[in-house]
């Protein structure tokens, strides 16, 4: 699992079978050889069977216990297929695509890529710093010509320079509302904090922050030296790819899985073990069961 950048014919080679994918599991979650998931103690591998047997309890268990993909009756082989996929695929790619690529119901890939994104979400990210760009977007709905769409999405961005990007679905773009999601974002070690001339940042922004406040007039100029917000733009530009050719449409309610899926890929461009790391965050993932997948939506941020 260590070898980088693996591509799809690598991919079928190393673990195309459930076998080698369960020793590849047995690696990325055994460094110094099967624990047991109750007492913690060394174990056995029992002979002719894919479980291992505790030195101390006795309890018998395989390398999938305790993960999501014990209760999965989908081959770990195509598991490790859709992760790739998603990895990989620079605008995403849609559950219909996951379908017929590994030869599932609608339904199975659907869930599969949800279960996926769920375990791609950063669990409190480290706030951004240096210079950072702020931009707001709208995405889905339908253009009326005769009042405002109120159905759009409103989506905040927050891109550090050379840095990490954060695509947040805000429940409306006022002010108060910029204002936690900048707070919850930015750390004290921001220097310069980039916007455009909406009238929402100067009352977003703390006293601290707003010090540190420069603007763009988009409607004159696309740059002024290094004060654009261009960075943050060509991010809103990769997910409404994303959602026009992709996926399509997304429902509000699951929007923020991928707005998490974008920028887990994105954060993590460079990193040339991505496959792997992604497939430990699997192994360490909480559960996300069918139904509160299916749940009625919730408010937002």
């Amino acid at each position: 699992m260590n070898t980088p950048n693996i591509n799809l014919a690598e991919l079928t080679e190393q673990f195309g079978t459930d076998a080698k994918c369960r020793k590849a599991l047995e690696q990325l979650r055994w460094k110094d050889g099967a624990e047991c998931p109750r007492c913690k103690a060394k174990a056995t591998p029992v002979a002719n069977r894919d479980t291992f047997d505790c030195d101390s309890c006795h309890y018998q268990f395989s390398v999938t216990a305790g993960t999501i993909f014990h209760d999965s009756h989908l081959s770990l082989w195509k598991w490790f297929l859709t992760t790739a996929l998603l990895c990989e695929s620079k605008k995403g790619i849609s559950a219909l695509q996951i379908k017929r690529t590994i030869g599932v119901s609608y339904k199975t890939a659907w869930y599969l890529c949800h279960r996926i994104r769920k375990a791609m979400q950063e669990v409190a990210p480290e706030p951004l710093g240096g210079t950072v760009e702020i931009d707001e977007t709208y995405v889905g709905g339908k253009k009326r010509r005769w009042r405002p769409s109120s159905d759009k999405k409103v989506v905040i961005g927050i891109r550090q320079r050379n840095g990490d990007l954060r695509l947040i679905h805000a429940k409306d773009a006022r002010s108060n509302t910029v204002r936690r999601i900048i707070e919850a974002n930015l750390g004290s070690h921001v220097e310069v904090i980039l916007t455009d001339e909406s009238t929402i940042y100067p009352f977003a922004l703390n006293k601290m922050q707003r010090d540190k406040h420069r603007t763009i007039n988009h409607t004159r100029q696309y740059a002024h030296g290094d004060i654009h917000t261009n960075t943050v733009e060509s991010a809103f530009s990769l997910l409404k790819r994303g959602i026009v050719g992709t996926w399509h449409k997304v429902d509000a309610k699951h929007l923020p899985a991928y707005l998490d899926e974008m920028c887990f890929r994105f954060n993590n461009r460079k990193n040339p073990y991505l496959f792997r790391d992604t497939v430990i965050k699997l192994i360490n993932a909480t559960n996300l069961e069918y139904k509160e997948l299916t749940a009625t939506i919730q408010d937002v941020a």
